[in-house]
């Protein structure tokens, strides 16, 4: 009997094998295996007929505070998970900061919710675009309780948001932790908050020293812009 038994085993992992359909569900499923999960804030993020619903209604409701609450009870909190990540996702891609800071507290309420540097990401992206300080701060006080950790190439574009946005202070506070960061020190985002920094001349002198340590024989380049300012800056003091 366990001869017969293995005789159909085998027969059975033959047929699988053979069979086109069978291969290539193994393929995908073994190649899904060997790859980490994707996170979910750096998936496609499609809206459904719901997640569409609550979002016209959030943004009809957000001049009135008491339904506004009620609704977020009543609704927001039973969304699907990939449709509340979605709402999230474009209450952000249109700059909607209330919004976009109602659905970062329910989400960080959710059962399912997990620190996450994209999800934190994102967010401060979005508030650096729109110079709300004190709300990125806030953010950024959650991240460091919840230990989330950004990687150099996240903090150089985080960095360069805040400054492209005229907020070289909030910035140049990121670019500290930024150097504190365990991570070894990489060029590519230094050479972004450099170019960032070209409004920002003494800003930018401390970082370029700070790049010129860190990466010895690599080459800062001083666009023409600088050195025109410097030249004017130059002829004023003459005049004087």
């Amino acid at each position: 009997m366990l001869r017969c038994a293995q005789n159909i085993l085998r027969k059975t992992l033959r047929t699988l094998i053979e069979s086109p359909a069978s291969e290539h569900r193994c393929y995908i499923t073994g190649s899904a295996a060997s790859r980490p999960s994707l996170s979910i804030w750096r998936r496609k993020k499609e809206m459904g007929k719901e997640g569409l619903m609550v979002a016209k209604e959030l943004k009809r409701l957000q001049s009135n505070p008491v339904r506004f609450d009620r609704f977020v009870k009543s609704h927001v909190s039973r969304l699907l998970k990939s449709d509340l990540v979605a709402v999230l996702f474009e209450f952000q891609r249109q700059d909607l900061v209330y919004l976009s800071m109602k659905l970062y507290d329910v989400v960080r309420k959710e059962i399912w919710y997990r620190p996450d540097m994209f999800f934190y990401r994102d967010m401060l992206m979005m508030l650096a675009r729109n110079t709300k300080v004190d709300e990125a701060k806030r953010v950024w006080e959650d991240l460091k309780r919840e230990e989330v950790h950004f990687d150099q190439h996240t903090f150089g574009d985080i960095v360069r948001a805040f400054l492209d946005s005229g907020l070289p202070t909030e910035a140049m506070d990121l670019y500290d932790e930024m150097r504190r960061s365990p991570d070894p020190p990489l060029s590519l985002p230094y050479r972004v908050i450099l170019k960032g920094l070209l409004p920002y001349p003494e800003l930018r002198e401390k970082v370029k020293v700070d790049f010129l340590e860190l990466f010895p024989g690599m080459i800062v380049y001083d666009p023409p812009e600088d050195l025109f300012e410097d030249q004017q800056w130059s002829r004023e003091s003459e005049d004087d």
